[in-house]
């Protein structure tokens, strides 16, 4: 049971009383999507801000202009060489492995260019995905300069391809690597 204590002069509130300090008024409506608002925009600039750093380091934008400074528009003339270039016959050689990465967001098409390859001769390693799934051409690498007629074969079996060396994927456990562009349709 309650018990009753006798009224004292805090029971009484004056009727010219404003209220301060805890009681405030309560915020108006909407107020919190200002903050959000904030935190959006500065999230928007720091994120440009960042793509842009990244594509100067990474030398895709380049803020230099042609290399003649005179405004005159370069020449290129081609030199007449006195020793022709020798030039690289495409073979097919079934003893090295091909692997094969899908640089593209379309399903299978790792499984069409296998297929290709096998029906023109080819050994296929492995099949899988690249890193990136937003590759415009397709190239053939090789990292051993003696393999470059049989990456040259591989890109003739697969149209639009082209051949590159390179040492990023020499420790695949693969003698050439193709990394599938949007520009092979299989």
């Amino acid at each position: 049971m309650a018990e009753k204590y006798p009224r004292d002069r805090f029971d009484e509130i004056p009727d010219d009383l404003h209220r301060v300090g805890a009681h405030r008024a309560p915020r108006p409506k909407g107020r919190g999507w200002i903050a959000v608002g904030w935190a959006a925009l500065a999230t928007v600039v720091l994120i440009g801000a960042g793509v842009f750093g990244l594509s100067l380091v990474s030398g895709s934008i380049s803020f230099h202009g042609s290399p003649n400074t005179n405004g005159a528009p370069s020449s290129t003339t081609a030199t007449a060489t006195s020793t022709p270039t020798p030039t690289v016959v495409p073979t097919v050689d079934p003893s090295l492995s091909v692997n094969i990465l899908n640089g593209t967001t379309t399903e299978g098409l790792g499984a069409k260019a296998s297929d290709a390859l096998t029906a023109a001769g080819w050994k296929i390693g492995a099949v899988a995905n690249a890193d990136n799934t937003n590759v415009a051409a397709t190239v053939v690498y090789y990292a051993d300069p003696a393999k470059q007629a049989a990456a040259l074969g591989v890109a003739r079996s697969l149209p639009g391809a082209t051949v590159q060396q390179t040492q990023d994927f020499a420790d695949t456990g693969a003698d050439l690597t193709v990394v599938l562009g949007r520009n092979y349709t299989g």
